[in-house]
């Protein structure tokens, strides 16, 4: 049976064309999933402005263009083979709108195109693409970079700093997401662990000598990680433990290996001061491919 039966594809029609859509299509098709293309458009406030019946007129007139303009996409992507549906509607709260999707849809995936959002602009307001990272309840797929549509090179990104946990739960998640995904579109799959030992995490470890603790410490790490890349059966020279800080680690492997999705754990609030759910939110604007969060 396929790994994917429903996706879940939102896109803004008053952007310029959704390179999602593509990335979609492709996942659809080597899936044999059924691909619903949910095009939401923001309340238009000058719309409002007009005489009451001019505005009803003139909003379902907007609607209607772009519902053929998707459509007609729609039917390309039959001609491929690919059972598509459309809807447009407006969205005077996006993210309500999408998690009721969700709920009502059940896909196994929802795909999006990755916001950029400046640094400021995240400093004043929650991105959208922040928001359903927190709250959808299904793994999000979060488009970006100009790699193949179709992944070829998939990068579990695990945490092993407290395996007794339910940190562990967690990486099975990641594993077996980031394993489903390269079954389905053939591609080899990695799994790398960012060792970060902070001077935080090393406070409370007692009076050894620093180097010595250091040294104790990534390897009883390089051990977890080990043993956790054998239970999965990831071939060694695809198995990866590279020192330094997560969303470095990550962003310059994703370039130089040209890893074509990333799969990571989503928000969590408890583990280590480098929470992972913090890394995949920032992770978003620097590397050059696409996020898959469980």
């Amino acid at each position: 049976m396929s790994q994917y039966q429903r996706l879940l594809l939102i896109i803004n029609p008053l952007l310029r064309e959704s390179a999602a859509i593509n990335h979609a299509a492709a996942l659809a098709k080597a899936s044999g999933a059924r691909l619903h293309i949910l095009a939401l458009i923001p309340s238009l406030d000058g719309l409002s402005l007009l005489e009451t019946g001019n505005r009803l007129q003139v909003r379902e007139a907007f609607l209607e263009e772009h519902r053929q303009t998707l459509e007609a996409r729609a039917v390309n992507l039959r001609g491929r083979r690919i059972e598509v549906t459309t809807e447009v509607d407006w969205a005077a709260d996006v993210e309500q709108r999408i998690l009721e999707h969700v709920k009502a849809y059940e896909p196994d995936l929802l795909i999006k195109e990755i916001e950029q959002v400046s640094v400021l602009r995240r400093a004043l307001y929650t991105p959208l693409d922040w928001h359903l990272l927190r709250h959808c309840p299904v793994p999000v797929y979060l488009v970006g970079g100009s790699g193949y549509v179709l992944p070829r090179k998939v990068l579990a990104a695990v945490e092993v700093s407290d395996v007794e946990s339910t940190d562990n739960s967690l990486n099975e998640q990641i594993i077996r997401q980031a394993n489903a995904l390269a079954i389905q579109c053939n591609a080899e799959l990695h799994l790398l662990y960012a060792c970060d030992i902070s001077a935080a995490y090393l406070a409370d470890m007692g009076a050894m000598p620093l180097a010595e603790l250091i040294r104790s410490l990534r390897e009883d790490l390089q051990k977890s990680f080990l043993r956790l890349a054998g239970q999965f059966g990831v071939v060694s020279d695809q198995r990866h433990f590279i020192e330094g800080r997560p969303v470095t680690v990550l962003s310059e492997f994703a370039e130089e290996q040209h890893v074509d999705v990333i799969v990571m754990g989503r928000v969590r609030s408890r583990g280590l001061s480098k929470l992972l759910g913090s890394t995949t939110e920032h992770i978003l604007y620097q590397v050059p491919c696409c996020v898959l969060a469980v």
